[in-house]
């Protein structure tokens, strides 16, 4: 049973969908809008908040937490450097989800996830 277990299992295990969700977090913060599965984009906002929060510390701490989990050098550099700035004086809600049409092939809820 699921109860009272909140996160999404999008259908893989633990260590993929792990993996999934970082590199889907560092494409956000490296081309600023994705598109994406609803369920999927849903899923990774709250990583993103997270990575946008740590960033705007500007502390070596917060560097290094970001190279553990963002994958990509460039998604740290622009986080640290640019998006770390550019969201200093907002209190959260840096990230916007927009509902697009089904996907063809599969019929998948689409959206896009972009940077407020």
């Amino acid at each position: 049973m699921r109860h009272r277990n909140k996160n999404k299992i999008l259908g893989r295990e633990k260590g993929p969908r792990e993996l999934m969700l970082r590199n889907l977090a560092s494409s956000i913060l490296i081309y600023e809008k994705v598109k994406t599965t609803k369920a999927k984009a849903k899923a990774v906002r709250p990583l993103v908040e997270k990575m946008i929060t740590s960033s705007k510390e500007g502390t070596l701490s917060a560097r290094r937490g970001l190279i553990k989990v963002l994958l990509q050098k460039n998604a740290v550099k622009k986080a640290m450097d640019v998006l770390g700035q550019r969201y200093k004086d907002r209190q959260g809600g840096y990230t916007r989800i927009t509902k697009l049409d089904k996907r063809a092939g599969d019929g998948a809820d689409m959206a896009i996830i972009e940077l407020v």
